[in-house]
């Protein structure tokens, strides 16, 4: 039990050891899950407290992390520094990929660690990437959305991934072949160039059963262009406008029409009729916009 805690909780203390070691070229992305119900610790690394009151359920924020070789020292929460380390050691990082390392139960209920690497690829346009992973004491299990199984005969410590549109899942967990829940219903995000992972922790038969949820943010593929067509030209030509003559006269008479002689050659009549069209039209024409203003400002 010693050699686990040592191994388990030495994982755990490097995610807080970026403050103790400058980065190199070979860097490698952790997120750390605190997995195990019922351990809390402090973890010093290179004689310093970095992880207090490291508590079951807890997901690390993930950390660039240089490789190379850390001390581990282990003490209960809260124990005093100046306190003979219960577990102490050395481990090394290494280098490379994006990975999560959980410390979690083994389905016959040892506590063990397991680390995953994760797919930092970019989702579909519109779409986020759920994984699941089994990593409590439990037999395999059935993943339901929506009451249907989606993922079956989920084992520890394995996992399964989905690409969904993005939008909100009832997700549930069930023992293999069948539909009564042991975690959840929970509705669970589904964010687009997201990766959202949810571990299954704890123990059935302890009745500790839990998850912990881990989000990657790896951006979307660029969405499909539409190419757009012109609309074809017409197949016939337009009609030729027909032209009416309108005759016109060679003078106005003078009078009392107001206007003077040989001052225009456009028939009065005609003219009047079309001054009247004219102000009937901006009658009619002020109206309509008064009213589409008005509109507008409503």
């Amino acid at each position: 039990m010693k050699r686990f805690w040592f191994v388990a909780i030495a994982a755990v203390a490097l995610v807080g050891a970026a403050g103790v070691a400058q980065a190199g070229p070979n860097d490698g992305t952790v997120t750390v899950i605190h997995g195990i119900p019922g351990v809390t610790v402090d973890v010093y690394v290179n004689g310093a407290l970095t992880l207090e009151d490291f508590t079951p359920g807890t997901v690390t924020a993930p950390l660039t992390l240089p490789a190379g070789a850390y001390t581990i020292d282990i003490r209960p929460a809260n124990a005093p520094s100046s306190d003979p380390p219960i577990i102490t050691g050395s481990t090394t990082l290494p280098a490379g990929a994006n990975a999560s390392i959980i410390a979690n139960l083994s389905a016959a209920g040892t506590p063990t660690l397991t680390v995953f690497v994760n797919d930092t690829s970019q989702t579909p346009a519109g779409q986020g990437r759920l994984v699941v992973r089994h990593t409590a004491a439990a037999p395999a299990v059935d993943v339901l959305a929506g009451g249907s199984p989606v993922i079956t005969n989920l084992t520890n410590p394995n996992e399964a991934t989905l690409t969904l549109p993005a939008g909100t899942v009832s997700a549930s967990v069930a023992a293999a072949g069948t539909t009564t829940p042991v975690i959840g219903p929970a509705d669970v995000p589904v964010v687009a160039g997201q990766v959202t992972v949810v571990y299954a922790i704890g123990s059935l038969t302890g009745e500790t059963l839990g998850v912990a949820v881990q989000t990657i943010d790896v951006g979307q593929q660029a969405a499909a262009t539409t190419t757009t067509t012109a609309a074809p030209a017409p197949t016939t030509a337009a009609p030729t406008p027909t032209t009416v003559a309108v005759p016109v006269p060679l003078g106005v008479p003078s009078g009392d029409s107001g206007v003077a002689a040989g001052g225009s050659s456009f028939p009065v009549g005609l003219a009047a009729a079309v001054a009247a069209v004219a102000l009937l039209g901006l009658g009619v024409g002020g109206r309509s916009l008064l009213a589409a203003r008005r509109g507008s400002v409503r």
